[in-house]
């Protein structure tokens, strides 16, 4: 058994005691084949040695790579937990994500800077890259609480971004398009807001109100990032969704104020992947709001501002992913979602404790947060 320094670690080393990180937490279990992934966790937490076998202690078959430990039932860490964000941030897998979110962040760091730069290079490893990030067998309920829960409050460019791909990349799989539709809608997501590294991030983190001229400025971000995409072999999908990603069906959006015979496809998912994440994510003025309080402001803004075919689904899909989940109503009761209302997803019929039944969409009463 030896110390070895984290930059000297090399795939395939054999941990011989569990790796963990300052505060306790599980990285590493012993006995475990390193892989690269692993050995850039341990990095990335800062854990500078690592107890690794000798070669003649790994006589012994070593352990796959995996997770640190088992996965309990994650209704275990919601009776344990007193909300269920916190629940959720409990989660081994969770903590995996949110190391693979932050690398896959450099990366599309990267990325934009070799844009800026004037240099083009194969976006294939960045689709591919991030789309890992949405694991295999993954429920819906699983992939929004890792995404609801990881925010960063001074990062109002690349963490969106890789959101919104996220989710466009998501509801490109609900409507059952193509694997070479969705590697493009994933890119498409991917540098949407690209446009807005050229303003100026005292603007961009502003936490007042923007004044009349600063707010025009900000929406000069779509034809700034169709400008920088312009001269690079992108899909026309690609650069069609950085200039085009706030217009609206209805004419209503900017900068063209283009209808829905103009708009593409691919631009339109991104549009309602740009908004939901924006809506669930905190504002200075705001808390981030809940997913049925989202549905609420997409139908209180009217549905025909996007695809019908492309919000219905995702409106839908979300609503259904937290069919039967505790939720806290605005009237402070906990109650639990029974049954959807097709016709007014935001407002389902829900169960209070007490055994009594409320049909939401006959009442003021809403959904406030998930519990």
């Amino acid at each position: 058994m030896r110390e070895i320094e984290n930059k000297d670690l090399v795939a395939g080393m054999v941990t011989a005691a569990p790796v963990r990180t300052q505060t306790g937490q599980l990285i590493v279990s012993a006995k475990t084949a390193l892989t690269e992934q692993l050995i850039s966790r341990i990095q990335f937490y800062n854990i500078r040695f690592v107890l690794i076998e000798d070669a003649a202690e790994q006589n012994s078959a070593p352990a796959p790579a995996k997770a640190p430990d088992s996965e309990p039932d994650p209704q275990t860490y919601k009776r344990k937990s007193q909300t269920y964000s916190q629940a959720v941030k409990e989660r081994p897998e969770f903590l995996h994500f949110q190391v693979d979110f932050a690398l896959q962040l450099n990366e599309l760091k990267t990325y934009f800077n070799n844009l800026l730069d004037g240099n083009y290079t194969d976006p294939r490893p960045l689709i591919e890259h991030t789309a890992s990030l949405i694991k295999h067998g993954q429920t819906s309920i699983e992939f929004f609480d890792m995404i609801h829960n990881l925010r960063s409050d001074d990062d109002s460019i690349y963490t969106h971004c890789l959101n919104v791909a996220l989710i466009s990349r998501m509801i490109g799989k609900w409507l059952k398009i193509t694997p070479e539709e969705l590697n493009t809608l994933t890119l498409a997501g991917l540098l949407h807001d690209i446009g807005k590294t050229k303003i100026p991030n005292e603007i961009l983190n502003k936490q007042e109100k923007l004044t009349d001229e600063e707010f025009q400025l900000m929406r000069t971000h779509p034809q700034l990032g169709y400008d920088i995409l312009k001269p690079f072999p992108f899909s026309p999908h690609v650069k069609k969704a950085a200039l085009t990603h706030h217009e609206r069906c209805d004419g209503s959006g900017y900068p063209s104020h283009l209808a829905s015979d103009a708009l593409d496809n691919h631009a339109m998912v991104v549009a309602i992947a740009d908004v939901y994440d924006a809506m669930t994510a905190a504002r200075t003025y705001r808390a981030p709001l809940c997913p049925f309080q989202v549905i609420g402001e997409f139908e209180k803004d009217g549905l025909q501002k996007y695809n019908p075919k492309f919000i219905l689904t995702f409106l839908k899909k979300i609503a259904a992913t937290y069919q039967s989940n505790r939720v806290l109503l605005s009237d402070g009761r906990a109650a639990n979602i029974v049954m959807l209302n097709q016709n007014r997803l935001s407002k389902p019929l829900v169960q209070l404790e007490s055994g009594e039944c409320i049909d939401l969409s006959r009442s003021d009463i809403y959904i406030n947060s998930i519990v």
